[in-house]
């Protein structure tokens, strides 16, 4: 019995394509940051709400990031409603990219999901703005906006009746 063999024919490395390769540190390098960055941009914002008078009806915050929606409700980037409770209350608003925000909270002791106002202006129900500013007038967002970066970001609000 015979038995051939045929010569093995290979390419040169030299004139093969280059193909790039990662030393394995720096895949691991690039996925840690990635991971960093995406976590660096999921910032929570707790909201304390203080002086609640009752527990009737709802507390809702909602929270903005232009001028140009501050206090209009069906705007806001996320709103957050919960069971009145006399007192204090927290509301905790979770995946926030860092920047720059504004935050409006109210008692809704009717439920009806609106701020009622008397002649169309001044609140009938506790209200309160971000940075709990002494404001005449309509509020602007300017007075109440304020940073959110890191992990969490906490902030007081007093309601006015």
């Amino acid at each position: 019995m015979t038995i051939t063999t045929k010569p093995r024919t290979t390419t040169p490395l030299s004139s093969r394509p280059s193909i790039p390769r990662l030393p394995i540190q720096g895949l691991l390098l690039a996925c840690l940051l990635a991971a960093g960055h995406a976590h660096a941009d999921n910032s929570q914002l707790v909201v304390n709400l203080l002086g609640v008078r009752d527990g009737t009806g709802n507390l809702r915050a909602s929270l903005y990031r232009e001028p140009e929606t501050f206090r209009k409700e069906d705007k806001a980037l996320k709103v957050i409603s919960l069971p009145a409770a006399k007192g204090e209350s927290t509301f905790v608003f979770d995946n926030l990219p860092s920047g720059r925000y504004a935050v409006m909270v109210y008692h809704d002791e009717n439920a009806d999901q609106k701020l009622n106002l008397r002649f169309g202006m001044f609140p009938t129900e506790g209200y309160g703005l971000s940075n709990n500013p002494k404001v005449m007038g309509p509020p602007k967002f300017a007075d109440s906006a304020f940073d959110v970066a890191g992990p969490e970001t906490s902030i007081d609000i007093k309601l006015a009746y």
